[in-house]
């Protein structure tokens, strides 16, 4: 007889708890940036370029300013700090000032009583261009004139592992082009500037990573950072996309010279034009194996187009050029890579940026070799993927948990969905949907694989630190972290572990501002494995505290105590009591920080220990596609993952589902078109994103929890693998439907017409 199922937690680690901003969200109190207020508002708006090269040769503001109801224009002359900004390299002018390089960049911003007044006022600034021809093809950017000082070359890194002049039986040769992503944030892009007494600024935003911000805006104020201070509003969502200051620096400029608070909320097209998109990447790669089909060296180069500026894009490279090889045991690899600058769009931080692209390739180069020596493609795969305790190309040894080949089996030994009925009925079940054109008999259904992997926190030694503190007074607890909830469900979590370590059932999270300890960006599951980790230390620091002095009174150490569902209770029973009257009317805290080991650069060779951890994740997409009209459904995407442990069910959960599902639009829809440098249609008609309709069936086959025992709590990243994995799955699928080599994302319908 089987045993019944025991229920799930109520609360602390485990527990399905729901997301701490729910009930804000859902009746309409949640903070967006863009609903705030403050006595004597002005509101702001940027002049942004027409042209994505061009020189200045004058900027005439006396019109604009002269309007009624403007009360200030700021352009570079009126910056008193450093006029350039970014994270790593700063490169990039917070108003262009003798040349522009993308369209869209900034050149003025004016502050007014009212926001059509605001933008009329920026359209009648008249700016004389020089327009200069863009280099807007990343392969000529290497002979093109310098577009910056510091030249068209971002970073190369030449990857140097094994033997060159080894070869294998069997050569397969591709190339591979991977479009421009838009992260497409949810809610409006805005902030809110107050002066403060002191000469100061605050900024309200919704920053993924205020202290960075602050430490940027007071450079280009020319103040001290303790004199600027940035408050996150309510973040509805990011995923990398919130990192970039181009909103917040005109805003406290504007703060600052008009003494009043200035808000500004930017349109979709001011998004689409102002904020860093995914790399677009050209790659080229060749794989030799031997007749088994076992790898024996992969070559590839690798070209990312950075846009005007560096932004992420080195560390980006560092990323591809690791993982260019995938999940697989590759004895000898040869990889070139570089980062250049283009009058193209500004590329930046996306999730699983750099991993994505490079995913997309080497699979599809699995594909080709499979079809070569006539195997199937997830036992070829199977025959290849690396485990515990083997080399990545970088010549790390990969120390964590690697559970690929499991992965692969769950999903390929996972049943598959039923064939579309082909009636009138079923219409809908088509590619196209119950409208389209196509007709049920030249619809093929294709299946195909794909493994992907990310690294987790920052790299090539990277300073990853959190602080946080733990409060308890009345019953009540408080976490005070500056890591930004951007939808991970890192306040979620901070609850769940200070109620699985102090049996504290109401848990408060501060709101975040720079007053705080930093706790860095909220970027490749940080705020998981530092603040969570920071978070845990407080919480068992301030539960020696609450013990101790019970230990002492029994005579017993405060290890025979432990603490659920508010009582304390002794190993042998003699001792019970209720963490409230333990803590007989006490306030006790703690602070306490999370530092993971060391990582290191990348060497002129491409070697080094530069990642602190892995996360793994195998996908089998299965589509229907109209081999007449090169239309694609994405019937089911069944997913195993390595997810080190399960801390919150359903919301792992979700953030597989969304990564998944933002991978299916990166693989059909997502392009952010440019004609000669510039965007097509920057808004949600012209750049297509994947709807509730689109979305597939997803299907979590299988999660392994094998912990990771460098991790607080075990766990891994959870939601940038799914986005990384999800295209390369869909593109194989779609060449098991056609035939076709599908080199290119998104899948363009020519491309998955059948060959003939």
């Amino acid at each position: 007889m089987d045993e019944p199922e025991q229920e799930p937690a109520a609360h602390g680690l485990g527990a399905s708890l729901p997301p701490a901003d729910t009930r804000a969200k859902t009746e309409g109190t949640f903070p967006y940036a863009s609903d705030l207020w403050a006595e004597g508002l002005l509101w702001a708006a940027v002049l942004r370029s027409p042209h994505p090269h061009a020189r200045i040769l004058s900027i005439d503001t006396a019109a604009a300013a002269a309007m009624p109801g403007v009360r200030a224009v700021v352009t570079h002359t009126d910056i008193p700090g450093d006029s350039a900004h970014g994270r790593g390299i700063a490169d990039r002018p917070v108003f262009a000032a003798e040349l522009v390089r993308h369209h869209g960049e900034a050149i003025a911003a004016v502050a007014a009583d009212h926001p059509d007044t605001a933008r009329l006022a920026a359209a009648a600034i008249a700016v004389e261009y020089q327009v200069l021809e863009p280099i807007t093809d990343p392969e000529k950017a290497f002979a093109a004139e310098a577009l910056h000082p510091d030249g068209n070359l971002i970073r190369h890194i030449p990857l140097r592992f094994g033997d060159p002049d080894v070869t294998g039986e069997v050569i397969v040769e591709g190339l591979y082009r991977i479009g421009r992503q838009d992260p497409a944030p949810i809610g409006a892009e805005a902030g809110l500037a107050v002066p403060r007494p002191d000469g100061g600024v605050e900024i309200y935003t919704a920053s993924t990573d205020p202290h960075a911000d602050r430490d940027l805006a007071a450079a280009c104020f020319g103040l001290d950072p303790e004199r600027v201070k940035v408050v996150v509003t309510g973040v509805p969502g990011a995923t990398g996309d919130r990192e970039d200051t181009s909103f917040q620096l005109p805003l406290g400029l504007l703060a600052l010279k008009t003494g009043c608070p200035v808000k500004l909320a930017a349109t979709r097209e001011e998004s689409f034009l102002g904020h860093a998109h995914r790399h677009p990447t050209l790659l080229r790669y060749r794989h030799h194996a031997d007749a088994e089909g076992r790898l024996v060296k992969v070559e590839a180069q690798i070209l990312l187009d950075a846009g005007a500026y560096a932004a992420a894009s080195a560390e980006s490279l560092a990323a591809a050029v690791a993982f260019a090889c995938g999940p697989y045991v590759v004895p000898h690899a040869f990889i070139e890579g570089w980062a250049v600058r283009t009058n193209n769009p500004p590329s930046g931080h996306v999730r699983g940026e750099g991993a994505l692209q490079v995913c997309a390739a080497y699979e599809g180069q699995m594909d080709k070799l499979a079809a070569r020596l006539s195997l199937d493609p997830a036992e070829l795969r199977l025959r290849n993927v690396i485990a515990t305790g083997d080399l990545l190309p970088t010549g790390q040894t990969i120390t964590c948990p690697a559970p690929v080949a499991e992965l692969l089996r769950s999903v390929r030994d996972f049943p598959l969905p039923a064939l579309p009925k082909d009636s009138p009925e079923g219409d809908w079940l088509l590619p196209g949907g119950p409208e389209g054109a196509g007709e049920p008999g030249a619809v093929r259904r294709g299946v195909g694989y794909a493994l992907g992997m990310v690294h987790m926190l920052g790299a090539e030694g990277a300073d990853e630190v959190s602080t946080a503190t733990v409060k308890v007074h009345d019953g009540v607890a408080t976490v005070i972290c500056a890591a930004v909830e951007t939808g991970q469900g890192f306040s979620t979590l901070a609850r769940q572990i200070v109620q699985d370590t102090l049996g504290i059932e109401e848990v408060h999270v501060a709101s975040v501002d720079t007053d705080q300890p930093p706790a860095g960006p909220a970027t490749h599951g940080r705020h998981t494995w530092v603040s969570g980790g920071a978070v845990e230390r407080a919480a068992k620091m301030v539960r020696t505290q609450l013990l101790q002095p019970l230990a002492h009174k029994f005579g017993m150490s405060t290890e025979l105590l432990q603490i659920a569902d508010g009582k304390i209770t002794s190993y042998d029973g003699v001792l019970s009591t209720t963490v409230t009257e333990a803590m007989d009317g006490k306030e006790l805290w703690a602070t306490a920080q999370c530092r993971p080991h060391p990582t290191e650069p990348l060497d002129e060779s491409g070697q080094g220990d530069a990642f602190v951890g892995l996360a793994f994740c195998a996908i089998r997409a299965v589509v229907d596609v109209d081999i007449e009209l090169g239309s694609v459904r994405v019937v089911e995407m069944a997913v195993a993952q390595d997810v080190g442990r399960v801390l919150n069910p359903r919301l792992l959960t979700s953030r597989i589902e969304a990564g998944v599902t933002q991978g299916v639009g990166a693989a059909l829809t997502e392009n952010l078109r440019t004609t000669r440098g510039v965007i097509r249609h920057p808004d949600l008609t012209g750049y297509a994103l994947p709807t509730a309709l689109d979305a597939p069936d997803i299907r979590i086959v299988k999660l392994v929890e094998e912990r990771d025992v460098v991790a607080p709590f075990g766990a891994k990243a959870a939601s940038a693998v799914p986005v990384v994995t999800s295209p390369a799955a869909v593109a194989a699928a779609v060449r098991a439907a056609t035939g076709r080599p599908v080199s290119r994302l998104p899948i363009r319908p020519q491309a998955a017409v059948a060959a003939v």
